[in-house]
């Protein structure tokens, strides 16, 4: 994986003259993240850019986020741009309107887990527990380090039954454990979704992703566009499936500033 801005003459190469698909994340990518959810603020630099983009009829954007799909409107704010939450589950803008079908009996488990994980979880200091309706979040980034073997302990114990039968799925985020319905839908269908859409509207060779992410949940997008767009991971460079990096949020708003004056 090679550092973006020692490659940036070919990446622009690569972007000249093309509709550009920018799928971004959320926490990690557009605003560093915070200990607790609410206080992850985008900065007014970085919102006057998404709307600029927004406006740019050589783009098309997209925030991807695990997020609730309410919450990361909220968090964002810009119309005429395409939300995701739930990691996909929902989406909604320019016309689309998705929310993954989920059964009356799974939205029940889903609760039921939710009380339940509360219930024990809550007694370890430092936990948070996030309702996001389709899903739940268990939040372990303001625990002592020497807590969070229990955590995941009694995290394992309560959802290992649920997971077993079928029931439940567990994804694994940075310190971020999250508890989905059990269907076969991430980042990366969505990423692909988004892409065949654009391609049935202009054609084959007229679009190019662009996926900029931070998190473990983001790798099923960068494998899933592996030689389609652009992928690039926000963060130190580690084991990733992604094309590049950038060091951190305030670089990959450098690159977004970069690809908007290309």
């Amino acid at each position: 994986m090679n550092y973006l801005f020692t490659q940036f003459s070919k990446i622009k190469e690569l972007l000249r003259d093309k509709f550009i698909l920018l799928l971004l994340d959320y926490d990690g990518t557009l605003t560093p993240i915070a200990q607790m959810p609410e206080k992850a603020v985008i900065s007014n630099e970085a919102k006057e850019l998404l709307q600029k983009l927004s406006k740019n009829h050589n783009f098309k954007l997209a925030i991807i986020s695990g997020r609730s799909l309410k919450d990361i409107k909220n968090k964002v704010g810009i119309k005429n741009i395409i939300y995701v939450g739930n990691h996909g589950l929902e989406i909604e803008g320019q016309g689309i309107k998705f929310r993954t079908p989920v059964s009356p009996r799974s939205r029940e488990v889903i609760r039921n887990v939710y009380k339940i994980i509360t219930d024990k979880l809550s007694r370890i200091k430092g936990v948070l527990i996030e309702d996001k309706g389709l899903a739940i979040s268990a939040h372990c980034r303001m625990l002592d380090n020497k807590d969070v073997p229990e955590f995941k302990r009694i995290f394992s114990k309560i959802t290992a039954p649920f997971v077993m039968r079928g029931k439940i799925k567990i994804t694994e985020g940075k310190k971020v454990l999250e508890i989905k319905p059990p269907v076969k839908w991430t980042k990366g269908n969505v990423a692909l979704w988004f892409l065949a859409r654009q391609k049935s509207a202009l054609g084959e060779n007229k679009v190019f992703p662009v996926y900029i992410g931070d998190d473990i949940t983001d790798e099923d997008a960068f494998r899933a566009l592996k030689n389609k767009g652009l992928t690039i991971f926000v963060g130190e460079p580690k084991d990733s499936a992604a094309d590049y990096y950038v060091k951190n949020t305030e670089e990959a708003i450098k690159f977004l500033r970069a690809i908007l004056a290309v």
